[in-house]
């Protein structure tokens, strides 16, 4: 399991704070859930998603608490089990600072996964290296109209790393190779950051 440590550098890239819409992101990218819309409420936001593998329809809910304390409570769980029954959703994840214990077990029984400051579900280095390879391709394709199959086939190989998504591909290698998965998500981050921006 992963605990507090990861998680508070989920929420903290760099010098400012990680945005709960950001960890939903990252979240959705580690897991390979392709992203079909997001709606704003008055306590958060709800993102539509589709596991690519299983075909699940998924609701990702991030609760923005209004109490000084952050803590979620089992009634913001119960409002996402009618949404999720209405809408036809099979999976939920709610995100979250912080879960009073009836709200985690009301969770439990009803198969929602919590993310919070206290709880992050366990993923492999492997499965975010691999994603990154996959935003990598896709910027490689839409850039520069081929994936290279060889160093000497990136454009960028022969310049002094001009090209953010070759720089941040070498940066994930070398990360992956020493295990430090904290710069590996940062490395993710950015490359969703990238995609975003060349999406609009």
């Amino acid at each position: 399991m992963i605990g507090s440590p990861f998680f508070k550098f989920f929420v903290e890239m760099g010098n400012g704070k990680m945005s709960m819409e950001d960890e939903a992101e990252l979240f959705m990218a580690i897991r390979d859930f392709e992203c079909e819309g997001r709606e704003r409420g008055d306590n958060g936001i709800d993102f539509t998603a589709l596991n690519s593998v299983s075909d699940e329809r998924i609701l990702l809910r991030v609760i923005v608490s209004k109490s000084k304390t952050g803590l979620v409570g089992v009634d913001a769980v119960r409002k996402m089990l009618e949404d999720m029954k209405l809408a036809e959703y099979d999976r939920g994840f709610m995100i979250g600072k912080k879960f009073t214990d009836a709200a985690k077990k009301e969770m439990i029984e009803n198969n929602i996964q919590r993310i919070s400051e206290q709880y992050m579900p366990p993923f492999k280095p492997e499965r975010i290296y691999l994603r990154i390879n996959d935003f990598v391709n896709k910027m490689c394709e839409e850039n520069c109209g081929k994936i290279p199959q060889t160093e000497a086939d990136c454009k960028d190989h022969s310049q002094d790393h001009s090209c953010r998504t070759r720089a941040i591909s070498d940066n994930a290698s070398f990360h992956f190779e020493h295990g430090w998965i904290d710069l590996l998500k940062n490395d993710l981050k950015q490359l969703l950051s990238l995609c975003n921006s060349t999406d609009e």
